[in-house]
């Protein structure tokens, strides 16, 4: 299999797991503690879920990282002399280094909940009435931050469509023309 191929397979698989975990673990996962009977395991539920899930997150985004250093070097005369290239790859980086962070942030908010112990909650990232102040308060900036993750590398996936049509040799050649004769 040829280098590039590799890596550009890197770069998808890995966006996939992050973008499609990220998602379900927001929507399954965490949507589906509210059903646990007992209140005071729904987070342990929750945080045994993420936990399994932890190692697979982060070989896919260390597949994604590789993959994207990859595809950046193979395609970086394109970056330097294609029109447009350029910006879309430096709002990509952008957006990466805002999803790392933010995937990073969720981690933390979910060891502080793991931490919480057996504690009453109405899902893993609702507070009930009994739940204490800080549990509260960390599953509150948890529930907003499980939907900034997906968004965050769902726009990214939207980046990586568009650099797809701008390797179109009709693009390239546009592209690459506009840049030149736009000095």
């Amino acid at each position: 299999m040829e280098r590039n191929t590799v890596v550009r397979a890197m770069h998808d698989v890995g966006l996939a797991t992050w973008f499609g975990g990220s998602l379900m673990g927001a929507i399954g996962l965490n949507g589906a503690t509210a059903v646990v009977s007992d209140r005071s395991e729904r987070l342990r539920v929750a945080n045994a879920g993420w936990g399994r899930w932890a190692p697979v997150s982060a070989a896919s985004i260390g597949a994604f990282l590789i993959g994207s250093a990859g595809l950046l070097t193979a395609n970086r005369k394109r970056v330097a002399h294609q029109q447009g290239v350029g910006a879309s790859t430096a709002a990509k980086a952008a957006l990466t280094a805002a999803a790392l962070a933010a995937t990073a942030y969720t981690g933390v908010l979910g060891a502080r909940l793991a931490d919480a112990g057996d504690v009453p909650v109405e899902g893993a990232v609702k507070p009930d009435k009994e739940t204490p102040d800080d549990v509260a308060r960390t599953q509150q900036r948890l529930r907003l931050m499980q939907w900034v993750v997906p968004a965050v590398t769902g726009a990214i996936v939207v980046l990586t469509s568009l650099h797809g049509e701008q390797q179109r040799p009709s693009q390239v050649i546009r592209g690459t023309a506009r840049k030149k004769f736009s000095r």
